[in-house]
């Protein structure tokens, strides 16, 4: 008898190919037939009128401490993601010396938005190498996981102190080469890292990674080459225009590690187009010199969430970086201060980057943290500011320090016009381009991108500009195989069965609200999705509609062992 059959849905195989009515049959974890089955099964999934695909693969998030606290790793297989890849931006918690604990989880709450207090009461923080750190997690999570070695944790176990504002010396180099070595010797998928001047740590300084020279970069890059089992490298040159300098690193990185390289992140908006095609230059001038560079792009609407309490996003205006990482009574303080605030203001309209966000009449009051302000909810600063004649940056500080700073602020959605939605569509079909850039697990304050997935699915079916069969192949069987994941992606006999099943008429993400149940009663920007009935990892059922089962089925996945690496030559 079969463990499972899904009988009668329509059948998408992750190629692109179109959907066709099939039973699937499951057994051990495998995909042993599709077509039309014969004989009884154990449990009989009835897909009529639903369609049938590979689960879903989301090759950029950062569930590296979630994984210790909530081993769902939600909300993202409510999305019907099956298979994650952490470790990215650099920001891995391993390898780890005991006395770097609270640089990391002080680094992360600043940058990724992580509640320190999650990160003090739900992560042990016991493992000392890489291979520690995987083997604490094996067997516990419900969806497949792989993750990058990061450059930061690397940087800082060799170097100490030094790892902020110096080079390395050879010797330092060499070390971290090896230690990268052992550390994908352990598991670890590939490396990762950052220059964006957005990733600065708890006390306003650029994050170690920041501070290595391209020759390090390019040397850390190499030892992926030595390992066949290896995926990539994921890097952020810049948040800035890209020029001939970051195409040669870009190049030279992707060469060196002999792989593919993605960066993050385009997010399409029609008055940025000129920009974006230049970057998107970036994997043309790689590809001409034997390298491979993706760009990773988001299929929605840009919509951050602000707030002074993390001021991530904020502290990238000219001359608010230190200002954003201070305790918050002394941010109160500061916001409180008429001469001090002024002074803020005025850095904040004359900055080179970010300038936009200065705009403060458009910002929307979302949620607010006191009762008494919940009237505010849903107006404009720019409405109170005139209603009270004060100045929008007056109005805006006086709330959030009344707030405890923890008011949520929206601008503008970016990229809502038509001319957005053809970009994006011309992203989704470029072959320089990979649909992604979820940062799930991450900016638990600012972003809810964890719902790109049923975003992409949404935008197919209500928009257009992509059709439902290349959508799934965006998700599914193009991001396995450019991460060379090997048996996952694709509906195929034999395969693993990773599988998700879904009303096509109707999957889009859920509202999205604010959930307070992170360890330490931290809070973070929480939603689910419509239309997903079943999600199953490895043959096992880990979704029922919004329901997580308790099964932890999934595999944790480890260079050369559950992947093929992918060389460029």
């Amino acid at each position: 008898m079969d463990e499972l059959l899904i009988k009668g849905g329509t059948v998408y195989d992750g190629t692109g190919a179109p959907g066709r009515t099939a039973d699937v049959v499951v057994n051990a974890g495998r995909i042993t037939a599709i077509g039309r089955a014969e004989g009884r099964a154990a449990r009989v999934i009835d897909a009529d009128g639903l369609a049938v695909s590979p689960g879903f693969v989301d090759v950029h998030t950062h569930f590296d401490a979630q994984v210790f606290w909530d081993t769902t790793l939600s909300p993202s297989p409510l999305h019907g993601v099956t298979s994650i890849i952490g470790g990215n931006c650099g920001f891995t918690i391993a390898p780890l010396e005991p006395e770097h604990g609270e640089y990391l989880m002080r680094m992360l709450a600043r940058v990724e938005g992580m509640p320190l207090v999650s990160l003090e009461k739900g992560v042990p923080w016991n493992w000392r190498s890489f291979s520690d750190y995987l083997d604490a997690i094996e067997g516990t999570l419900m969806p497949n996981a792989g993750f990058l070695v990061g450059h930061c944790p690397i940087r800082k176990l060799v170097m100490g102190e030094r790892a902020v504002g110096h080079e390395a010396t050879r010797e330092e180099l060499e070390q971290m080469k090896a230690l990268l070595r052992a550390s994908i010797q352990g598991g670890g998928l590939g490396f990762s890292s950052t220059w964006a001047r957005t990733h600065n740590d708890a006390d306003g300084q650029p994050v170690p990674s920041r501070h290595a020279t391209r020759e390090e970069l390019i040397e850390l890059c190499s030892v992926v080459s030595e390992h066949p089992g290896t995926v990539g490298v994921e890097f952020i040159p810049t948040v800035g225009r890209f020029d001939e300098e970051v195409y040669q690193l870009l190049t030279d990185m992707s060469v060196a590690a002999n792989r593919q390289l993605n960066w993050n992140v385009i997010f399409a908006m029609s008055r940025h187009r000129e920009a974006i095609e230049e970057k998107l230059r970036a994997s043309d001038y790689a590809r001409e010199r034997g390298g491979k560079v993706l760009a990773l792009t988001a299929p929605m609407p840009a919509e951050t969430r602000l707030n002074f309490e993390s001021g991530f996003v904020l502290d990238a205006l000219d001359g608010w970086s230190e200002p954003m990482t201070l305790p918050s009574e002394e941010k109160k303080a500061l916001l409180s201060n008429p001469a001090q605030r002024a002074e803020l203001d005025a850095k904040a309209q004359s900055s080179k980057t970010f300038r936009g966000l200065a705009r403060w009449e458009r910002l929307r009051i979302g949620e607010v943290w006191l009762d008494k302000h919940r009237e505010l909810e849903g107006r404009t600063i720019g409405e109170i500011a005139e209603e009270k004649g004060q100045a929008p940056f007056d109005v805006l500080c006086d709330l959030v320090v009344a707030d405890e700073l923890k008011t949520g602020l929206y601008p503008p959605p970016a990229g809502t016009d038509d001319d957005s939605w053809a970009l994006r569509s011309e992203l989704w079909h470029d072959d320089r381009t990979l649909v992604g850039a979820s940062d799930a697990g991450a900016h638990l304050d600012l972003l809810a991108t964890f719902n790109f997935s049923t975003s992409l699915l949404e935008s197919s079916r209500v928009r257009g500009g992509i059709e439902l069969s290349e959508a799934i192949r965006q998700i599914t069987d193009l991001p396995a195989r450019t991460y060379g994941l090997t048996g996952r992606g694709r509906l195929s006999e034999g395969w693993h069965a990773d599988i998700a099943v879904f009303e096509s008429d109707r999957v889009a993400p859920s509202p999205t609200e604010v959930r307070e149940d992170l360890p330490g009663d931290a809070w973070r920007i929480y939603g689910e999705a419509d239309g997903i009935r079943h999600v199953m990892v490895n043959g096992v059922e880990v979704v029922d509609g919004k329901r997580f089962t308790d099964a932890r089925p999934g595999t944790l996945l480890r260079a050369g062992r559950d992947t093929k690496g992918v060389a460029l030559r």
